[in-house]
């Protein structure tokens, strides 16, 4: 006789339990604590785990579609299958204040999601990819705020194209070779972030803070908008050589 899996209920606590075959479509696990658990291959269409809490769980080849993430909290799990060279799918899912804190989510892809207010730090994002995914919120007709927060995360070789992000902050985060061309970086914080080999082409840069920031390379002709943006004495140089100044310190 084989054992049967565990059912899922809101407000449960799972601890060093194998999840994967679970009944995961349409669960209402609202304020659900799951610690030290597996959960692979699983199809999380429909659930609401709005509130919910990992921690230390291995959440591997899973597809959340349609799923309410909204303020749950993940820390110290890995999403990222580093042999079949897959990440999570979050497509249609509410992520609002949703909250990551030492997550490996490389290879993510973020399709048509909200993500207001999301936070993530000290986080893997290689080669993630954010399509269409909606950072804003609209409070009444006329006023939309866009929030997110990525400290200290790595974004090598991630795809932020067109990615709306004014104000928000990305500061000490890792843009390695990401794909920043056409984004809305506007006012952002960029302090201590890297951004050496970033594709910035057509991205919006003016008020953005990048005092401290790697700019090697950065081409600020190619960008769409810089007024205002904020460097410090040891960046100007090479952002003004890059244009081709012949800068002279004294």
């Amino acid at each position: 006789m084989t054992d049967q899996p565990p059912s899922l209920e809101s407000g449960a606590i799972y601890r060093g339990a194998d999840l994967s075959a679970c009944g995961w479509s349409d669960a209402d696990l609202t304020d659900a604590v799951f610690e030290d658990c597996v959960i692979e291959g699983a199809a999380v269409g429909e659930a609401v785990l709005q509130t919910a809490r990992f921690r230390r769980c291995r959440i591997t080849g899973v597809r959340f579609s349609h799923a309410d993430l909204r303020e749950a909290l993940f820390e110290d799990c890995v999403f990222a299958d580093p042999q079949a060279k897959t990440g999570p799918v979050f497509v249609f899912s509410r992520l609002d204040e949703a909250v990551f804190r030492r997550c490996d989510l490389t290879l993510a892809r973020f399709e048509r999601s909200s993500l207001h207010a999301i936070q993530m730090e000290d986080c893997n994002l290689r080669g993630a990819r954010f399509e269409q995914a909606d950072f804003s919120r609209g409070f009444g007709r006329k006023v939309v705020r866009v929030e997110a927060t990525f400290r200290r995360c790595n974004f090598d070789l991630a795809d932020l194209s067109a990615a709306r992000l004014p104000g928000c902050d990305l500061s000490a985060s890792d843009f390695r070779e990401a794909d920043l061309s056409a984004a809305d970086l506007e006012g952002a914080d960029l302090r201590k972030a890297n951004l050496f080999g970033a594709l910035l082409g057509d991205a919006r840069l003016a008020n953005a803070d990048l005092r401290g920031a790697e700019v090697s390379g950065l081409d600020l002709a190619a960008l769409a908008t810089r007024e205002g943006m904020k460097i410090d004495i040891d960046q100007q140089h090479r952002l003004l050589s890059a244009l081709g100044l012949d800068v002279h310190l004294e």
